[in-house]
């Protein structure tokens, strides 16, 4: 026995880790901590290493609590190493001890990888359509022990730990495992639990500690100026909204009516004190305001994680992340499920265009330009000083394209619309001669950003019916809403820029100049077919001087509220679906500022109350008559009446739907009163006047058809003689 023991105890005296590794483990280098922390077989028993700096004394124990060894100190401060009484190799804690008193360790290096090779391949190919749930922060429970699995992409650091307050903010402690193939970093954190807070620490290739990085994929995050990452427990929400879901994924949304308000909602409301209304109080009043005024769509700028207000969530830094400004993400969840329960369609701004340089964000993620191009003249976008993603990197396609699909998963939203696509498209955007690398075929356009969207729009609509994608996008780039497999970039409906520009270009002239201006207002029906057209007037057209509706309108205040008033009604008997900013449907007069709520007391002044009567009334009117709406991206859903009376301003046209009545739009744009104005109608009989932006409920003089008129046969067509109010729009359908 004496014998046998004295051989067991010489066979055990070289596993003692040496002191150059030893040393490597204490100061944060070692290269693989998992080949020598955790539990190992070493002869035929198992030793235990852990380091645990502070510690004095150190005892392991199984997952039950029995006691398996005492570990000795190693050839480092911090190290502690031992024989441990285990049958097999099997997860253990620590209870370490000082003078200061007694802490458990669940030691992370007992437990293997939770990637596997599959997901290794498809992370590879850059095909893994649920990355969302492989890569972040992830609760479960792994080998026996409940903890977070981390994983993130780095695949030119010398090494990766994640940081937060489980480990006192220590690099050394949770340095995690490299999966050689793919460049990532993944380690099973025992002990971590959801709501705690947590970054990256990154060597970089050259051996530089990085500025600690929050996780792309966190699905939390801190409130700014915070910036960690929060380890969010997994979406906790029982929708009811499929009966909404399944109404939108068997219908067409080019044949729906589509009246979207799009919100700011740091600045729609606020409490009197400033503060943020939360997700729920949101609910609570931005839902049954939008249901009152007659709009099918809510479009949020960004509600993305992003570190300064002023940005107004379009320079994002967690994409994945709801922003803590209003709450935890189960907020915008029920937010959502409550907007779809009342038949509202909730859309969401989406960034992939260009992402912010703040230190702890994407930018030189791993030390090196992972995420953006390296070369300036692709990498860095100068109208807003950010970084341009890498669209030619498949696994940078796959986090964004990822990204798009986990808002649609995880919140139900119904729509995505994304931002700056002109600036993705061509590689001289904003650029001078010089100071762009042409594609390969020596032309401008960024063949690398055509096949992301492309990408991206046929994941999208490909595993969600019923979504839609909106491009922003103010070029003439050709087929920017036809399908993927004619050519096309795949969205569903583009931002009709250019009626934005002439319309209001013209609207903004003294009507006494207009007549020289007419074609502004036809120019658009010559390509208003061409793509499946939303007409915006959005918050870009509120800000940096610009005015507002009102207020960039000619003439005296009566003139002004009558141009607006005769814009919305000219716009929503347009061909088109609509979009309208906060505010604008009360004609707020003050340009618009993240930095307060709208002037909601506008509304005590009639004249302004008169404008949101009247958004609300066209806004159901557009809803209940299917010729306004049905055919707003079919060239047979329009025909001129008048398109060429620029003498007097006067813009007539009919809008159609089949089996349905159609509808005369009259415009009359000059403070002119006309009687007796002779329009050819489509057809003979009585025409009830359906809407008249100039009547007394919204602020008008009352003037008009008193309520119809009668289309005479004349010559051949039907004729019917108008009294035109000033500054107005009409419309009429048969009685």
């Amino acid at each position: 026995m004496t014998q046998k023991g004295t051989v067991r105890d010489e066979a055990w005296k070289d596993f003692h880790l040496p002191a150059p590794e030893a040393e490597a483990i204490a100061s944060g280098t070692h290269r693989d901590p998992f080949s020598v922390l955790g539990v190992h077989q070493f002869g035929d028993g198992f030793i235990a290493r852990v380091f645990a700096p502070g510690a004095s004394e150190i005892t392991a124990h199984d997952l039950g609590g029995r006691p398996v060894g005492r570990l000795d100190s190693g050839a480092a401060p911090g190290l502690f190493e031992g024989r441990v009484d285990l049958s097999g190799r099997e997860p253990v804690t620590y209870a370490a001890a000082n003078d200061g008193g007694t802490w458990t360790i669940e030691d992370p290096y007992c437990h293997g990888p939770v990637l596997g090779p599959m997901d290794d391949y498809f992370i590879a190919e850059g095909s893994h359509l649920r990355l969302f749930e492989k890569l972040g922060a992830h609760p479960m429970r792994h080998e026996g022990a409940d903890g977070v699995h981390f994983a993130v992409w780095a695949p030119n650091a010398r090494r990766v730990s994640v940081v937060g307050e489980f480990n006192g903010w220590d690099g050394r402690r949770h340095v995690m495992r490299l999966r050689l193939d793919v460049g990532v970093w993944e380690i099973f954190a025992p002990g971590v639990k959801p709501g705690a807070t947590y970054k990256y620490e990154i060597i970089g290739p050259n051996g530089e500690r990085l500025p600690l990085k929050a996780d792309p994929f966190a699905r939390r995050a801190e409130l700014r100026p915070a910036t960690a990452s929060i380890v969010a427990a997994e979406l906790e929400h029982e929708w009811g909204d499929s009966a909404h879901r399944a109404h939108w994924s068997r219908t067409d949304p080019r044949r729906q009516p589509m009246s979207i308000y799009e919100v700011h909602p740091g600045s729609w409301r606020r409490h009197a004190d400033g503060r943020f209304l939360s997700w729920d109080e949101l609910a609570d009043e931005l839902i049954p305001y939008c249901v009152e005024m007659g709009f099918t769509h809510i479009e949020f700028l960004p509600i993305s994680e992003h570190p300064y207000d002023p940005s107004w969530g379009y320079q994002t830094t967690g994409l994945y992340a709801p922003t803590a400004r209003f709450g935890e993400p189960e907020g915008f969840a029920r937010f959502v499920d409550g907007a779809h329960q009342v038949g509202l369609c909730v859309l969401i701004d989406w960034v992939p265009a260009h992402f912010p340089t703040d230190a702890h964000g994407l930018a030189r993620f791993d030390g090196t330009a992972l995420y953006e191009h390296a070369d300036p003249r692709q990498g860095f976008h100068p109208d807003w000083h950010t970084a341009i993603y890498n669209f030619g990197r498949r696994e940078v396609v796959s986090y964004l394209v990822n990204n798009a699909l986990y808002w649609a998963e995880a919140f139900h939203v119904d729509g995505i619309r994304v931002d700056a696509v002109a600036s993705m498209l061509y590689l001289d955007y904003s650029r001078k001669e010089g100071e762009w690398v042409p594609n390969r075929h020596g032309g401008r356009e960024n063949l690398e950003a055509v096949a992301f969207l492309q990408e991206m729009n046929k994941a999208v609509y490909g595993s969600h019916p019923g979504i839609v994608t909106i491009a922003e996008e103010s070029t003439s780039w050709p087929k920017v809403s036809a399908p993927v497999h004619e050519g096309g970039l795949g969205f569903g409906f583009k931002w009709n820029m250019g009626f934005m520009h002439d319309t209001l270009s013209y609207f903004q002239r003294d009507p006494i100049y207009r007549s020289h201006h007419h074609d502004e207002m036809t120019f658009g029906l010559i390509y208003a077919f061409s793509e499946n057209f939303v007409l915006p007037v959005s918050h870009d057209e509120v800000v940096h001087g610009k005015g507002t509706m009102l207020t960039r309108m000619p003439g005296d205040e009566w003139q002004k509220f009558a141009n607006v008033r005769a814009y919305f009604g000219f716009m929503w008997g347009y061909p088109g679906k609509k979009l309208l900013f906060m505010g604008q449907e009360f004609a707020q007069r003050g340009e618009w500022s993240e930095a307060r709520s709208l002037d909601w007391d506008h509304l005590d002044d009639p004249r302004h109350h008169g404008m949101q009567d009247l958004v609300r009334d066209l806004n159901r009117l557009y809803a209940s008559t299917p010729a306004l709406h049905a055919r707003d991206c079919e060239p047979e859903g329009f025909e001129w009446l008048i398109a060429d009376d620029r003498a007097n301003s006067v813009f007539a046209w009919v809008r159609r739907a089949p089996g349905e009545k159609p509808v005369v739009v009259v415009a009359n744009l000059t403070p002119a009163y006309r009687e007796g104005y002779r329009v050819p109608m489509p057809g003979k009989g009585l025409w009830r006047e359906i809407f008249n932006s100039d009547s007394t409920i919204y602020g008008g003089s009352g003037k008009g058809n008193l309520g119809e008129v009668m289309a005479r046969p004349e010559e051949g067509r039907a004729i019917a003689e108008l009294a035109l109010p000033p500054l107005a729009t009409l419309m009429f359908t048969p009685a």
